[in-house]
């Protein structure tokens, strides 16, 4: 008997595997300090070296970057917004904020699939009727769901990134609905990033003033982010207040 349940309990440990590397790792990552070399003032003080090293070695630094931003997306390390204004700095807006989604999209996925395979009928076993209906009515149209959260800052980026774990959301689904809804995002902080160098050669060449700081790509990409921002709030008065599919049984029980 003693057999049986550890032969039982094995497989149910080994399902909370990719959870628990996740967590060790960005445990680990903050114990060794780690978050300290993805700061602003560390990319300031190291920039040029980096984009000598790109603009020599352009393919092996953009699988870099894409790793690099794949990895801190899929341990929720909180530096992605960092990371994508260099990108856009180092390679452009354009690659930058390319790299910088395909990045983020292989690391959601990474973080998905760890969540589904540990709670993905957790929730469901376990929710009453009116979660349940929520639940229902996010499998059915999770694509529009998914990609509404991915265009506004509804939600925090790791919120979106676990939540459909645990409402059957096909992995097909959930790739190209992130994909598509981070676009917009990446781009404006690459864009911001793209014009961070006028902005610091406009401070060097004399006295610091605000106007010094403002750049065309800066306008821009804070304007971006404004719109942003509004259409979240929009979407958060008129999409998500949409009432939720009732059960076709028009009960709550099973």
């Amino acid at each position: 008997m003693k057999t049986q349940a550890s032969a039982r309990t094995r497989p149910q440990l080994a399902r909370y595997l990719p959870v628990a590397v996740i967590v060790v790792g960005l445990i680990l990552a903050y114990m060794f300090r780690l978050h300290t070399y993805l700061s602003l003032d560390v990319f300031l003080d190291s920039r040029e070296r980096l984009r000598n090293f790109v603009s020599l070695h352009v393919v092996l630094a953009s699988l870099g970057f894409v790793t690099l931003y794949a990895v801190l997306v899929a341990f929720a390390f909180p530096a992605a917004a960092i990371v994508t204004i260099a990108g856009g700095f180092l390679f452009g807006w354009l690659l930058g904020g390319v790299l910088a989604v395909i990045g983020a999209t292989i690391g959601a996925t990474a973080i998905f699939l760890a969540a589904r395979h540990a709670f993905g009928d957790l929730l469901r076993r376990r929710a009453g009727g009116a979660i349940r209906r929520f639940a229902d009515g996010f499998r059915d149209d999770a694509f529009a769901y998914l990609l509404v959260l991915r265009l506004t800052p509804v939600l925090p980026f790791l919120a979106v990134n676990v939540a459909p774990a645990f409402f059957e959301v096909s992995l097909r689904t959930y790739v190209a609905a992130t994909f598509l809804g981070i676009i917009p995002g990446a781009m404006v902080y690459a864009f911001l990033g793209s014009g961070l160098n006028q902005a610091l050669a406009n401070v060097a060449s004399g006295e610091v003033e605000i106007a010094n700081l403002v750049t065309t790509e800066m306008t821009i990409g804070l304007a971006g982010l404004a719109a942003l921002a509004i259409l979240g709030l929009i979407l958060k008065k008129t999409f998500f207040r949409r009432p939720t599919p009732a059960p076709l049984d028009g009960g709550e029980g099973d």
